[in-house]
């Protein structure tokens, strides 16, 4: 007959307790260290104070393994055209709130915040607010009663707004929009009021593209920016979409331009973020794209008034780019089939992960 020695009775004791606690998720070891989860893009930024969001649109909302990641690895959600106004109010005075309520809804259940997109733009109007000329008084109306509706309609659901979305040219002269060319310029100054009289809670932000640098559009922002503190016009924050090709160089001064806007006391975000490429791909274009992605982060982390970092749909899957921009894309941190590419790990070094 077999015998059990005191000292093997110990050690199966021992080993049945190190069994029970690997089940319970409470051993510290190496082996159990290895199976712990990494932390998302989401979690690595909160550990600076910053959010990591992804825009995203209603028809990828089917996706299952799509929606899945992005419920999981981001935190602050932009809806890329569910608010805007063409998708909210496409009768004058009807109103459908359906896409944003459903990326609002998405949100909420993932625990993350909303970056609302847009309220007063030039693009993706619908036909009965261009169709016909319109009295300042008529279209002053039109655009208080629009913003009023919408903003109340998600007061107290979102974190910010992107108020005005373009409103200058690459010259630093101001666009020739419906509402420049019929309102002036103070359409600008009364969207901000009216939003903020809706919802004074809510962040509002300027928002606009190829301001990441310094230079004449960017200055321009910078002069309104200062014009509308001193009439005491609330806003927030300004907005740099980030839409980056690697053709045309990267923005060096992107860190400077953000700190002087945070010395106005506003917040500064990278809203729209994409970088892409000439077709095809190379391993030497995907390595530019990675140090991009890294050095857009670091810049942000460099100056404390930089909010967040939001991506333009996180997939290439999805991106906006080859649409546009026939020849160009793969201009995200994942691929088509949802696989992480350099510029993903490249964001996790940045933000101090592995």
């Amino acid at each position: 007959m077999r015998t059990t020695t005191p000292s093997r009775t110990r050690l199966r004791i021992a080993g049945a307790l190190a069994a029970l606690l690997v089940g319970a998720g409470l051993a510290t070891g190496p082996a159990a260290q290895a199976k712990e989860k990494p932390p998302t893009l989401a979690e690595l930024a909160q550990r600076h104070g910053r959010y990591f969001g992804s825009a995203t649109d209603n028809p990828e909302l089917t996706d299952g393994a799509y929606t899945a990641l992005l419920g999981s690895e981001f935190d602050m959600i932009t809806p890329g055209n569910g608010m805007k106004w063409y998708a909210t109010e496409p009768e004058q005075g009807v109103f459908d709130w359906t896409k944003g309520d459903e990326i609002v809804n998405l949100a909420r259940r993932n625990h993350q915040r909303v970056r609302a997109h847009t309220l007063v733009w030039h693009s993706q109007l619908p036909n009965w607010l261009t169709s016909r000329d319109w009295t300042p008084d008529e279209l002053r109306a039109v655009l208080k009663k629009h913003i009023t509706t919408e903003v109340r309609h998600y007061r107290g659901k979102v974190y910010s707004w992107d108020v005005v979305n373009e409103a200058f040219n690459e010259d630093g002269t101001y666009r020739e929009t419906i509402w420049y060319k019929t309102l002036g310029p103070g359409y600008i100054a009364d969207a901000l009021r009216w939003a903020h009289q809706a919802d004074p809670h809510a962040k509002l932000y300027l928002n606009d593209y190829n301001i990441e640098g310094t230079g004449p559009k960017s200055d321009a922002y910078y002069r309104l920016a200062q014009d509308l503190e001193a009439q005491g016009v609330p806003l927030d924050g300004i907005g740099l979409q980030a839409h980056l090709a690697l053709q045309y160089g990267y923005p060096s001064t992107l860190q400077d331009n953000l700190r002087r806007f945070s010395r106005l006391g506003l917040d500064t975000a990278l809203t729209e973020v994409d970088v892409r490429m000439q077709l095809p791909v190379t391993d030497e274009k995907s390595a530019q794209q990675a140090t991009w992605y890294r050095d857009l982060t670091e810049a942000c982390l460099a100056v404390r008034r930089c909010v967040g970092i939001t991506v333009w749909d996180y997939t290439d899957k999805y991106s906006w780019i080859p649409a546009f921009f026939p020849g160009e894309g793969a201009a995200l941190p994942w691929d088509e089939q949802l696989r992480p590419k350099p510029a993903y790990f490249a964001l996790r070094e940045a933000l101090g992960g592995k």
